[in-house]
């Protein structure tokens, strides 16, 4: 089983990629920080008679290597009660590899994979999150992803999360089945 960590968040060892770091310890993983790649929003071709093109970016290169995992564990900061818009940016981008000639088989290689979300906030995460890890869940339905669970973490200010025992005991808990 090969793991592809697809982190959102926008600050360098922040909270949720503290927590991350916690649940893959000492576990071979492949790490992907949209950050560090140009991922433009997508321009809706869906119904234009030459379909999506190519935005010269770095999505088509990076989904590439994501679907060459088994196991996808989205890590995201709780924004405004969603996930991050670089992470929506990500996967808005997976209506473009549905109709693209390069990802012939886009939705059926997704339907092979199982996802896990992590997730950190400051608002009551364990409440004001769920509508985000619900959104995750639709998403991965309708591509066919096995949803197989999330975590969310209580943290605001940077290294908050070391906090949150129970946070950190389910990522070790995670860790086991990973």
């Amino acid at each position: 089983m090969s793991i592809a960590i697809i982190y959102g968040g926008t600050r360098k060892e922040g909270n949720t990629e503290i927590l991350t770091k916690h649940a893959i310890q000492g576990i071979e993983v492949e790490e992907f920080y949209l950050r560090d790649y140009r991922i433009l929003p997508i321009e809706d071709m869906r119904h234009d008679e030459d379909g999506f093109q190519d935005r010269g970016d770095d999505y088509a290169s990076t989904i590439k290597r994501v679907l060459q995992h088994d196991t996808l564990i989205f890590v995201t900061p709780i924004y405004w009660y969603s996930m991050t818009g670089t992470m929506k940016n990500f996967v808005d981008r997976w209506s473009h590899s549905m109709r693209d000639a390069a990802f012939p088989d886009f939705k059926a290689q997704m339907g092979t994979k199982e996802a896990y979300v992590i997730a950190v906030g400051g608002d009551a995460p364990a409440i004001k999150g769920l509508p985000m890890v619900e959104q995750f869940k639709y998403i991965f339905e309708f591509m066919g992803v096995e949803f197989k669970g999330y975590i969310i973490g209580k943290g605001n200010k940077p290294g908050d999360i070391l906090e949150d025992k129970v946070a950190l005991f389910q990522a070790e808990q995670l860790r086991k089945k990973l």
